[in-house]
């Protein structure tokens, strides 16, 4: 989870993998989010107090799922419209919307139903910023921040294979 005190500072960094990203603070590991075996789908999202598995679905990898990794409860569903928008809904109706923007660097945001920003991911400079006047509990936080680096690691590999498939 990210710590309430952490979440008032609102700045963190990332760092990746082969395997996945790491989520920092002040160059600390707070969360990670790795592929459990090289060839799967499914990604481990780890803070340390939780553990969740975000599972890809659908036939063109449009849809899935978060999964409370202990229990294998449905924490939540997503689904992915063109355009770099999707929307992920929890299972106490909680729902964000998420966007990106930007070609070449995107910029990913997550925001309320509302139009409220929760938080912005900036892939060139490798850094996440949550609004600290965000009205989300901060254990929803952490899986938000986390899901939008799976979702950065999902586009960077469609975007490969497209490039690899051009060639």
């Amino acid at each position: 989870m990210i710590p309430a005190a952490a979440a008032v500072s609102s700045r963190f960094t990332f760092s990746a993998n082969w395997r996945g990203f790491d989520l920092k603070q002040n160059d600390r590991t707070i969360a990670t989010l790795r592929r459990p075996r090289a060839w799967s789908s499914d990604f481990i999202a780890t803070t340390p107090n939780e553990r969740w598995i975000v599972r890809r679905g659908g036939f063109w990898g449009n849809k899935g799922e978060i999964r409370d990794a202990t229990s294998q409860q449905q924490i939540a569903v997503f689904k992915w419209g063109w355009g770099g928008k999707g929307s992920i809904l929890f299972a106490d109706g909680e729902a964000f919307l998420m966007v990106t923007r930007g070609c070449w660097h995107p910029v990913w945001t997550v925001v309320t139903q509302a139009g409220e920003r929760v938080l912005e991911l900036h892939t060139r400079e490798k850094s996440v910023e949550i609004d600290p006047q965000a009205a989300v509990a901060h254990e929803r936080l952490s899986i938000l921040v986390l899901f939008t680096l799976y979702r950065v690691r999902q586009s960077e590999e469609a975007a490969a294979a497209a490039s690899a498939a051009a060639s």
